[in-house]
């Protein structure tokens, strides 16, 4: 992977070239195909949550990841944009059980 430049300066980090970029994404896509199989052969579920505005790339990314994912096991769920009102009531509920995963 590239070296990321000082950010407290304002520098950019290099930008990966063409291959580098093509190799590190392979390297990622099969960990990611053997991490699916030991989540699998474990037992274990995962839920992963991308959240952002609708232009931020998501589709892209979900994508990507989901292209390597047997569909048997992996589901991709597109949920509707939640109300004000329930906005408000699942900030501190997701707050509190983002907090203590990984305790």
């Amino acid at each position: 992977m590239t070296k990321k430049k000082d950010r407290k300066n304002g520098d950019r980090p290099k930008k990966m070239k063409r291959k580098e970029y093509e190799s590190e994404l392979a390297r990622l896509e099969i960990e990611l195909v053997k991490l699916h199989g030991w989540i699998k052969h474990k037992g274990l579920k995962v839920a992963v949550l991308f959240e952002g505005r609708d232009s931020a790339g998501k589709g892209g990314a979900i994508k990507r990841i989901s292209y390597w994912l047997s569909p048997r096991v992996a589901r991709v769920v597109a949920l509707p944009t939640p109300t004000d009102k329930y906005k408000v009531a699942m900030v501190f509920p997701a707050i509190c059980v983002l907090s203590t995963i990984g305790r």
